[in-house]
């Protein structure tokens, strides 16, 4: 493979909707409107705290979905889809609330938001060229959903004053910066596969 990571699309998953990591995802799916008033609704310390919990809450279940599909044999193809809907759901709400509240500049709102806009596009074209419905998602992108969503909680915590939010908005900022590098490079991963998947399905 020589340090090549492919991730295809697992055929043998399961049909099951009811699953344990099932409900996590559609649990942190069901989270993101309340994420979202908390943000951009009342804007005190208070609400920011509970917005940064249920962030915490989010990257937590990310990770313990994915363990618990593994440990209780429950991948299912639904699983495949809901899990990366939810965690690009939330990145996606919570760079624009951090962008428009000024806590995050925008050149990170943009580097992340193109990412989005490149994997998913080449998604679309591996749908309607291939019989893949979706791929499974890469260690390299966990990992950088994981450092971002680590980054996201602090940056608003470190948002506020004092020298505690000071050295909080540090530690965000350096699990953000290498969020965006995983994420890019997770990104690179995918839209190798897919272009090999393509050209696989669509012979010269």
């Amino acid at each position: 493979m020589c340090g090549r990571t492919r991730f295809h699309y697992d055929r043998s998953v399961g049909d099951r909707i009811v699953t344990w990591p099932n409900v996590l995802s559609a649990a942190r799916l069901a989270g993101v409107p309340v994420f979202l008033w908390l943000v951009t609704g009342p804007r005190t310390a208070q609400t920011d705290i509970i917005a940064a919990a249920l962030l915490g809450f989010a990257g937590i279940s990310d990770w313990l979905d994915g363990k618990l599909a593994r440990m209780l044999n429950q991948t299912s193809r639904l699983g495949q889809l809901l899990d990366p809907a939810a965690d690009r759901l939330y990145i996606a709400v919570t760079i624009i609330a951090l962008a428009v509240r000024g806590i995050i500049p925008w050149w990170l709102f943009t580097a992340l938001a193109a990412r989005e806009i490149f994997v998913g596009l080449a998604l679309l074209v591996l749908r309607r060229r291939t019989e893949y419905g979706a791929l499974q998602v890469s260690f390299v992108g966990k990992a950088a959903t994981l450092c971002l969503m680590y980054a996201f909680p602090l940056l608003f915590l470190g948002a506020h004053g004092g020298t505690t939010a000071e050295v909080v908005r540090i530690i965000g900022w350096a699990f953000a910066v290498w969020g965006v590098a995983l994420y890019w490079w997770a990104a690179l991963l995918y839209l190798t596969e897919i272009k090999d998947l393509v050209k696989g399905a669509h012979p010269s």
